[in-house]
């Protein structure tokens, strides 16, 4: 190694497994935009997702879709960020004041297994496990909602803990 690499603090396999993890977060939205190919996002997502929505019941959008209630067309995930955060990958978006959504995704062994939405909902993700508690003695935020042209609106704000 020469004088001036810098050796990363994660290790190349997870960074991998983060990249993947985030393609595959990203193949999910691609299937649905192209004409709603559900056979490809189907091999996407587990038999037995776990599923968990916060926001007003009209607008359980991508589990409609996933289930095949509705199509693509009545509601389009057009994701303005995806991020990666430990074995969660999450993708942001919001079309004008009025709708702005966050899905949190979770996958095992390259396979979606839990999915969250949050639709008009700011989120702030933060680390509360033992060993970040050691380290810090507080709770570190890991991600936060950045909805670019909606911070002047009033949304119901949710912290989740991984």
């Amino acid at each position: 190694m020469s004088a001036d690499a810098i050796e990363s603090p994660v290790p190349e396999s997870v960074l991998k497994a983060e990249m993947q993890n985030k393609g595959i977060v990203d193949a999910l939205y691609k299937g649905l935009s192209d004409g709603g190919d559900m056979g490809k996002v189907a091999k996407l997502i587990a038999s037995d997702l776990e599923w968990w929505f916060h926001g007003p019941p009209q607008c359980h959008h991508m589990m409609r879709m996933l289930t095949g209630e509705s199509s693509q067309t009545k509601f389009r995930f057009e994701p303005r960020c995806i991020e990666v955060v430990g074995d969660c990958v999450i993708a942001e978006g919001w079309e004008g004041a009025q709708v702005y959504w966050v899905h949190v995704w979770t996958l095992k062994d390259n396979v979606i297994t839990q999915f969250r939405e949050y639709f008009n909902t700011w989120l702030t993700v933060k680390d509360i496990s033992p060993h970040g508690w050691e380290i810090r003695h507080e709770n570190h935020t890991l991600w936060r909602s950045h909805p670019g042209d909606l911070f002047k609106r009033s949304l119901p704000g949710l912290i989740l803990g991984i």
